[in-house]
Parts: C-alpha cells; structure tokens; sequence
C-alpha cells in the first residue's frame, strides 16, 4: 500500500491544479521543476509534484477507459 498523503498536501495540490492543471504531466521530474518556483519546501514540492502525477495519471486510465 502507498503512504497517505496530509491534508496540506491535497489542499495545494486542489488549488494548483485549478490554476494550472494542464501544465502538468505525468512525468514526476517535469512537475518538480515546475513547482521549484512555486513552492520552497523541497519535501511539500516533492509530495506535491508526486500527487500531481499520481492524479494525471488516473485522469489519463479514465479517458483511456471511455474511449474502448
């Protein structure tokens, strides 16, 4: 099972997605530089930079799943 994720770092994740959501991909690295200037804290970028990628990568299953 994969570690839970705090409510901090959902809340930010929710709120950068709104304002940026398609910039993002789901490429771990690419989202972490994307988020250095955003965020300081190299272990709230990381886990933020991670959920975004978990998270684009479950929106890509469901477009896969409605297109067969």
């Amino acid at each position: 099972m994969g570690r839970i994720k705090t409510t901090l770092i959902k809340r930010v994740t929710r709120e950068i997605m709104k304002a940026a959501g398609s910039k993002f991909t789901i490429d771990f690295e690419k989202n972490k530089k994307k988020l250095g200037k955003l965020i300081e804290s190299k272990k709230i970028r990381n886990s933020v930079a991670g959920y975004i990628a978990r998270l684009k990568k479950a929106e890509l299953k469901k477009v896969e799943a409605l297109n067969k």
